[in-house]
């Protein structure tokens, strides 16, 4: 998925597993929030326009074309998914193997699944990497979303990169982008322009907020690991960051919990470090893209095992730090370079 911030579906179980986004779809797949906007297209000749204008930009900035949202599903409006794992455990992203995904047609379907654990239930527009249609959420939605849905989509098609990393790179990516389509395809005073640059405003500064409040549970995780507080502690004092980190995350009452914040977190956690190289490439949009995708292809011809992208995978959080720790320091050092060229 790719998401709430954030969050993007792959669905029908083998393609959900392979990315429950969600982002924002989290996100696009990282966990998001709706504000004000104009409606997103609701004819098909409506959207067909306004689809043929991105993919316009798209081509502009360096994306290759993808079977994405080709058609409309008349019949298929969401893709739901649920995701549950142990109050005692803080997982690192939503590939961790803590945290067990599946598909469920609605929360009290997801929590009877598992009563005593952390559980997630979102039902999200679009599944990335599958030639995904036109779903009735998207059109059901505004113009904003719309937009970041089809962005974030179509960069996870241009790159195959671990998904902890991939979905920090096409969030910023499509907040970037977003923000120039508006500015091409709309006067400055317009409502469309606005509610386009304001998402992804607002997607940036929770992206930094996600960092930020995932920090604070993963410092009292580790108080617990070292033995300094109980188990009946930890859920305390949990519960008291969850409340407070709820409004400014943009969650509602009793949504937040581990599963969430994770999934969110991997829309969020190189968010950072993927500007940094954006900066060292001048902003420039297209010049970025070559970068990302230069580091994709060197990761892979450079002899690296082809990542497994099933999130069911039977990994360690471990590994996923370790593998997404190698490659954002590959980003580092080639951005390193591209800022300060001999």
């Amino acid at each position: 998925m790719r998401g709430q911030n954030i969050l993007t579906a792959r669905c029908g179980w083998a393609r959900f597993a392979a990315a429950v986004a969600l982002a924002a779809l989290l996100a696009a797949c990282g966990p998001l929030r709706e504000i004000i906007a104009p409606t997103a297209p609701a004819m098909s000749g409506q959207w067909a326009s306004l689809l043929d204008e991105i993919r316009r930009f798209e081509r502009g900035i360096g994306f290759d074309a993808t079977g994405n949202f080709a058609d409309v599903a008349n019949d298929l409006s969401a893709f739901p998914f649920c995701g549950h794992a142990p109050a005692l455990v803080l997982p690192w992203s939503y590939e961790d193997p803590a945290i067990r995904w599946s598909n469920a047609e609605s929360a009290e379907d997801c929590r009877a699944r598992a009563p005593n654990d952390d559980i997630y239930f979102r039902k999200l527009e679009a599944q990335g990497e599958s030639s995904t249609p036109v779903t009735g959420a998207m059109l059901a939605g505004k113009l904003d979303r719309f937009v970041y849905l089809v962005l974030h989509e179509d960069c996870h098609d241009q790159f195959e990169l671990p998904y902890g990393v991939e979905e920090s790179l096409c969030d910023f990516v499509t907040h970037q982008a977003m923000s120039a389509f508006a500015e091409q395809n709309y006067s400055p005073l317009s409502r469309e322009r606005r509610s386009i640059r304001r998402y992804a405003e607002t997607q940036a500064e929770l992206a930094q907020a996600t960092v930020e409040w995932y920090a604070q549970v993963e410092a009292l995780y580790a108080r617990h690991g070292r033995g300094e507080i109980t188990a009946d502690a930890l859920l305390i004092e949990r519960t008291v960051l969850f409340s407070a980190a709820e409004q400014p995350l943009g969650f509602a009452r009793g949504e937040l919990n581990n599963v969430s914040l994770a999934t969110n977190m991997t829309y969020s956690r190189y968010y950072t470090q993927i500007g940094a190289a954006f900066e060292a490439n001048g902003r420039d949009l297209a010049r970025s893209v070559t970068f990302f995708k230069m580091i994709d292809a060197g990761r892979r011809n450079g002899g690296a095992a082809q990542q497994q992208r099933r999130i069911g995978e039977a990994r360690s959080a471990g590994f996923l730090r370790e593998q997404e720790g190698a490659i954002i320091n590959a980003i580092g050092a080639a951005a390193r370079g591209a800022g300060n060229p001999r």
